[in-house]
């Protein structure tokens, strides 16, 4: 089957250098049990987490799990450039909701000193890939990370986030075991991704059942992300959104690798079963509204990148209110003092 095409908006980087033997990082197993089935009392139940698990384990168990790990090897590798950007060294780093540890891959000794890899997935965590620096993995949830107060130097996330069911919660958890001073690094689908095909098998579904069911999992909305990360104990933010899209065949090719990354619905409110004639009609629907000059269909995959600290002393803070000695109208007058070789 023809692989889909990847056009990056971004610096080219598929998947990181391979790892020369004997330099691997030393890799260790920690059990953690997840609280099954728990939630906090404000949190909306909106996905099946335990069915969330079983999508990951059945992705990571299939015999070529790599075929699929393509738009997870950029976005981690995304988050590693960020972590690089930021001069100073994390001796104990801390992947939530690692999946294979698609972050772990691309960092150096140099830079993280040891990093801590979580997932809900003990498949994933089993089959992750190989790291130069020392890793262990824990089965743990997003929103209950078993991890004290004040422990890591650093948190990374990528496209893990949007399948909890309590976000704020797990922001909260973040924010909770990050040092003063430690720095939050994560990435989450956004609200357009993959609005083609939701658009797709929306008109389909409407045109041939009378009505249509949500396909697509809900989103957070960029305006909420900032808000979300400050509620959560954050300072000095940063949100910031991409937009990575593939070329795929057709539409089926595009379902058959979201299942292969572990990214089916998994809502509770989801359709168990589409039609067939539904199923078709959407794909000509696709291909008729979003086909490429070459035949082959689009898939955009947003991304919301966000950076985040843990309040400290040595942070700078704003000034506090009414401590300006310079009022903005005066700043029409700057001209007028400036010498002239001065002026732009």
């Amino acid at each position: 089957m023809l692989r889909p095409g990847v056009l990056w908006r971004l610096r080219p980087r598929f998947g990181g250098p391979a790892v020369p033997a004997g330099s691997c990082g030393r890799r260790e197993v920690a059990s953690g049990v997840p609280p099954s089935g728990t939630t906090s009392p404000r949190a909306v139940n909106i996905f099946d987490r335990e069915l969330k698990r079983k999508q990951k384990n059945w992705a990571a168990r299939q015999p070529e799990p790599m075929k699929f790990d393509y738009l997870k090897e950029e976005v981690g590798s995304q988050i590693a450039d960020r972590v690089y950007d930021i001069a100073r060294d994390f001796p104990l780093a801390l992947d939530v909701g690692c999946g294979r540890g698609y972050i772990a891959q691309h960092l150096n000794k140099e830079t993280v000193g040891k990093i801590f890899q979580t997932d809900i997935a003990e498949h994933a965590l089993k089959n992750s890939l190989q790291t130069y620096i020392p890793t262990v993995n824990v089965l743990a949830d997003e929103e209950f990370l078993p991890f004290r107060e004040n422990t890591f130097d650093l948190v990374v996330s990528s496209l893990s986030l949007h399948w909890v069911n309590d976000l704020p919660r797990a922001l909260e958890q973040i924010h909770y075991v990050l040092k003063p001073d430690g720095v939050f690094v994560g990435a989450m689908f956004g609200g357009d991704t993959l609005y083609e095909l939701r658009c797709s098998l929306q008109l389909a579904e409407t045109e041939r059942e009378g009505g249509f069911s949500p396909h697509i999992s809900p989103f957070t909305a960029v305006n909420d992300l900032g808000h979300l990360l400050g509620r959560a104990g954050f300072n000095t933010l940063t949100v910031d959104t991409d937009e990575i899209q593939v070329n795929y065949p057709g539409m089926f090719e595009l379902m058959e690798d979201l299942k292969g990354m572990g990214e089916s619905n998994c809502s509770w409110n989801r359709k168990l079963l589409l039609h067939r004639d539904t199923m078709l009609a959407a794909a000509a629907v696709y291909r008729e509204m979003y086909r490429n000059e070459d035949g082959s269909i689009p898939a955009t995959y947003q991304i919301y990148h966000m950076i985040g600290w843990k309040y400290h002393d040595s942070q700078a803070r704003p000034a506090e209110r009414g401590s300006a000695t310079v009022s903005f109208g005066d700043l029409a007058k700057l001209s007028d003092v400036m010498p002239q070789g001065k002026k732009q």
